[in-house]
């Protein structure tokens, strides 16, 4: 069972493990251990050019997400109604979602904030359609996922991160 103390070495983890893959690309990146509201690391190459990025680490094939941090929504009774999208909150934040692995066969998943906006608003809108816009456990609930399956497409993209610095 996933405790408090688990669930934070592994963030930790990622965060660490995201830093070491920058590093090994020549980049200079420094962690803030959850210190930050919008972003783990910031990373810079040789000429003080950064980009901001949001670490998410966990073992299974899913991270958890707050869908109001990506979109309005709103209420038609017990229907969620989703509004329009929102803004990066930090301009080129660059996600990466790393899949930490007992064997160390670790998983990289790096792309946009808009990106990641972009497919889970499309998800949410998708669930909300296949049940009539009510969801079917909790009607006012805020989760969101997004499977492993769905980030495939960004396994590895490190050049979103070089792309990035501004």
């Amino acid at each position: 069972m996933a405790t408090g103390r688990s669930n934070k070495l592994v963030g930790q983890t990622g965060e660490y493990l995201v830093a070491a893959e920058l590093s090994r690309m020549g980049l200079i990146a420094t962690t803030f251990t959850g210190n930050v509201p919008h972003y783990d690391i910031i990373a810079a190459d040789e000429r003080g050019k950064h980009v901001f990025i949001q670490v998410k680490a966990g073992k299974a094939n899913s991270w958890q997400l707050d869908i109001r941090q990506f979109c309005e929504i709103g209420f038609d009774g017990e229907k969620q109604v989703v509004g329009s999208k929102k803004k990066c909150p930090v301009i080129g934040l660059v996600m990466v979602f790393v899949r930490v692995c007992e064997d160390r066969s670790d998983r990289y998943y790096v792309c946009r904030w808009e990106d990641l906006r972009d497919l889970l608003v499309k998800g949410h809108k998708e669930f909300l359609a296949r049940h009539g816009g009510r969801r079917p456990k909790k009607w006012d609930s805020m989760h969101s996922a997004i499977l492993e399956s769905v980030l495939e497409p960004f396994l590895e993209k490190w050049d979103v991160v070089t792309e990035g610095l501004r």
